[in-house]
């Protein structure tokens, strides 16, 4: 009962810690994605005069919409931040002191994640349809809208219908304009464009927005009369006009200014888009229809092309009496084309040949047509298969961040906002790059569509099951060294042997148990010679008696080698010193294990790598080697000390 109610207390203590650190990052990430919204669409939002509630309205589907993309960010950088904290404090090493592994320290959480990502698929499913409905049908209406009407000073203000203003002076404050010329171009043709030239005018909207009213003071308005023809015709020539002067005059402009909202059937039933509006079920029935037109078009093409285009004069024959006509074509002798075309006249020879290429230009015409739609509607497919798989790969993404973050946690040690968030951004940004990169090629068809859905959740998997594996075994894989000395091992680097002579020697090494260590590993690197002279395809994958006869030859040298190390003799350490550094055999998996039984049988993927691993046998064999030959050495120097000592 005592052990049950420590773990729950840990366990409440860890939910404790996460919740509000999750809730936390969740709106941090949230706001960022909502600012990179924003950078993006500002040019589309401002200057239009837009109400409050239609941008908050616009903000707030935003913000629904982005959730999925903030949501796998959010968990991430919570996990690194909890378990980071607890690493810093020294809470993890406590926690594993008492015997918990952190697996089981990260059950609650496990469950808490599998909840959020069981949560995230049903809002994907049943909730973002809506939501991605109501935000795009505002987004294009926003993006659609009319500017708010703002005439500058000094240039020509084109973006009135039908009209062009000149303005040469304005008072901000109270909105009245000065040297004020408006050309009327509504007619389409400059012979019919009226002028108004007044001293000053102030603008206003109508009480429906509609129109815009212009109150012009003290001008002069020209009509001109166009009397039939064009430009050129009237070149040259007198073009009466009408002249009106006035103190005061109101010009009416049409423009809308009113925000007009899309109807979502813009949206849900457009198949380009109507993606976005679907569920998994409505989905999954789309792509059967459009699959089916898609290979119904197939068949009738197929049927086209061998009806029409290359066999069309089999049309021509009789429903009965075909097998007699093929038997008497075989008994018959038919000239060549070439011949009945040469025997026509000219004016036949053009005839069939304009004909031949009306009917191909007219064939390649219907078919290049026919290819553009099945073209369009498969790529609506793959955008359809892409949406469809989204629903699940957010679900999944949430549990792959989380045992990267947790992991990654518990070996970085550092909470706090500072190292967590370089790490969470780098791993989010390398997701989204391969999120695209698998989105744009099943979407485009270089990819099955499965396949570039999960491109991005296929490559950060294998991390998060290496990152975890790594922190319930304590690897220290954040340790500059332990890469270092990877790399050495890799590139068969090694370092050599140092052996100073000491000034104290406490007991000097027995002459005649050295000789005995050095006949014993002699004995032990002869039976391995014999055995492994070569190491076979088999052994080399299954065999643990090599690399347990190398340990225990590595061992003995490093044995050896210590007592030497004690000797007063400059010679005897000089001859110590030349002993190769024994390197281990480098493996993907361990000898004898699954992996290991896979890579014997998968023959392509095996024989590949049991080439590449020759360069450490033969470097362990010539090692092997070039430690019999210094024992021999070795053995000879000590007997001749030991002979003339006596």
């Amino acid at each position: 009962m005592r052990v049950n109610f420590s773990i729950k207390s840990l366990y409440n203590y860890l939910l404790k810690n996460f919740i509000p650190v999750f809730i936390m990052t969740f709106v941090i990430c949230l706001f960022l994605v909502m600012m990179q919204f924003v950078w993006k669409y500002i040019a589309d939002m401002v200057g239009k005069g837009l109400d409050i509630d239609v941008l908050g309205e616009l903000f707030f589907y935003a913000a629904l919409n982005f959730i999925p993309l903030a949501l796998p960010l959010s968990i991430l950088l919570a996990s690194l931040m909890t378990f980071g904290n607890m690493g810093e404090n020294l809470e993890l090493l406590s926690i594993k002191a008492a015997g918990i592994s952190l697996i089981k320290l990260m059950k609650p959480l496990i469950v808490l994640i599998g909840l959020i990502s069981v949560g995230a698929f049903f809002f994907q499913n049943n909730a973002m349809p809506t939501i991605q409905t109501k935000f795009y049908t505002l987004l294009y209406s926003v993006r659609t809208a009319s500017p708010e009407l703002e005439i500058p000073e000094g240039t020509f203000y084109k973006e009135l219908n039908g009209y062009n203003l000149y303005v040469d002076k304005k008072n901000r404050e109270t909105g009245m304009m000065y040297d004020v010329f408006i050309y009327d171009v509504t007619k389409g043709n400059i012979n019919d464009m009226g002028v108004i030239v007044c001293d000053s005018a102030e603008m206003m909207s109508s009480a429906d927005k509609m129109s815009i009213i212009f109150n012009v003071y003290s001008g002069q308005q020209f009509q001109n009369f166009q009397q039939g023809g064009g430009i050129n015709q009237n070149k040259g020539k007198f073009m009466p006009y009408a002249r009106e002067m006035f103190k005061q005059k109101q010009l009416v402009i049409p423009f809308n200014a009113n925000f007009n909202k899309w109807d979502e059937s813009v949206i849900q039933e457009n198949t380009s888009s109507g993606y976005v509006s679907k569920n998994v079920n409505e989905l999954s029935f789309s792509i059967d229809s459009m699959k089916r037109v898609v290979d119904s078009v197939n068949l009738i093409d197929r049927k086209n092309m061998l009806d029409y285009s290359y066999l069309s004069f089999r049309n021509n024959y009789p429903e009965k009496g075909y097998d007699s006509i093929i038997v008497e074509a075989q008994t018959v002798e038919v000239p060549s084309s070439d011949t009945i075309f040469d025997s026509q006249e000219l004016n036949v020879k053009l005839t069939i040949l304009q004909n031949a290429i009306v009917k191909a230009e007219n064939n390649s015409n219907d078919y290049l047509f026919r290819s553009l739609s099945k073209v369009s509607t498969q790529k609506a497919i793959n955008r359809y298969w892409i949406e469809l798989h989204r629903k699940f790969t957010l679900s999944f993404a949430c549990v792959i961040f989380f045992f990267i973050g947790a992991p990654l946690g518990s070996i970085v040690r550092k909470g706090g906002l500072g190292l967590p968030i370089v790490i969470s951004v780098i791993l989010f940004i390398i997701y989204y790059i391969l999120d695209n990169v698998g989105y744009k090629m099943a979407r485009d068809g270089v990819w099955i569509h499965w396949f570039g859905s999960w491109f991005s959740s296929m490559i950060l998997l294998p991390l998060g099951i290496f990152l975890t594996y790594k922190a319930m075994n304590d690897a220290p894989i954040m340790n500059g060294d332990t890469y270092i000395a990877f790399f050495k091992k890799l590139f068969l680097v090694r370092d050599k042997r140092n052996y100073p002579q000491k000034e104290v020697v406490i007991e000097e090494p027995n002459a005649e148990a050295i000789i005995k260590n050095i006949d014993k590993l002699s004995d032990q690197v002869d039976e391995h010679l014999q055995i492994y002279s070569k190491l076979g395809y088999r052994a080399y994958w299954m065999d643990n008696v090599y690399d347990t006869k190398l340990f225990a030859i590595k061992n003995s040298l490093e044995n050896m080698l210590n007592e030497l190390s004690n000797s007063r003799k400059r010679y005897i350490l000089e001859k110590a010193e030349e002993y190769p550094i024994l390197i281990s055999h480098m493996r993907i998996f361990k000898t004898g294990s699954i992996g290991s039984t896979i890579c014997m049988y998968v023959f392509p993927i095996g024989i590949i790598i049991k080439l590449f691993s020759r360069i450490y046998e033969n470097r362990i064999r010539k090692d092997i080697i070039d430690i019999r030959r210094l024992n021999a050495e070795m053995k000879e120097l000590i007997q001749n000390i030991d002979t003339k000592a006596n």
